[in-house]
C-alpha cells in the first residue's frame, strides 16, 4: 500500500469555542508570544466571546484533515481616511510549528485577503514583532511593505 505524499487541502472556518484551547496553544507556541498569552484561562474565554459577538471580528482557523493547524484574527476597521476605506487588520497569524514552510501560511493569507475583498476592505495591514525576522520575510514575499513605524503603549 502506498501513501499519498500530497498533504490534505487546507480549509478555513470560523473558530468554535471548542477550538479555543488549540488556538491558545498555537498562539503561545514561541518564546515571544508565550509570555504574552499564558495558559488557557477565563480571559481567553472572555476574549473569544467578545470576538464572536463582534461582526467586525472573525477568528479563523485553518484545518488540515480535521486538525486545526493555523489561526488568525481578522478585524475589519471602517475609517474616514483613504476616502472612507475599510481596512483588513490581520493579527495573531500562527501555523503549527511542525508544519511551517509547507504553504499553509501562504494559503491562510490568500484566504484572508479574499475575505477582506468580500467584506469591502481596500487595504490589508498587520503588525509583527520586530524580532520575527522570518515572519517579516514571509510578509514581504506576499507583497506587504514595511511602510510605517508602529507604536504601543500599555494601558
Amino acid at each position: 500500500m502506498t501513501t499519498d505524499p500530497t498533504p490534505s487541502p487546507v480549509t478555513f472556518r470560523t473558530a468554535r469555542r471548542d477550538d479555543l484551547a488549540r488556538v491558545v496553544e498555537l498562539i503561545a507556541d514561541d518564546a515571544i508570544a508565550a509570555r504574552r498569552t499564558g495558559e488557557l484561562g477565563d480571559e481567553h474565554h472572555a476574549a473569544f466571546a467578545a470576538i464572536d459577538a463582534d461582526p467586525n471580528n472573525e477568528l479563523v482557523v485553518a484545518d488540515v484533515g480535521g486538525e486545526v493547524v493555523g489561526v488568525m484574527q481578522l478585524t475589519f476597521v471602517p475609517g474616514i481616511s483613504r476616502r472612507g476605506a475599510t481596512r483588513l487588520l490581520v493579527e495573531a497569524v500562527r501555523v503549527d510549528s511542525r508544519l511551517r514552510g509547507q504553504g499553509i501560511g501562504r494559503a491562510m493569507m490568500a484566504w484572508a485577503h479574499e475575505r477582506g475583498r468580500e467584506r469591502g476592505a481596500s487595504l490589508a495591514q498587520l503588525t509583527s514583532d520586530k524580532a520575527r525576522e522570518d515572519a517579516h520575510r514571509f510578509y514581504r514575499s506576499l507583497g506587504y511593505a514595511q511602510s510605517h513605524e508602529g507604536f504601543k503603549l500599555p494601558l
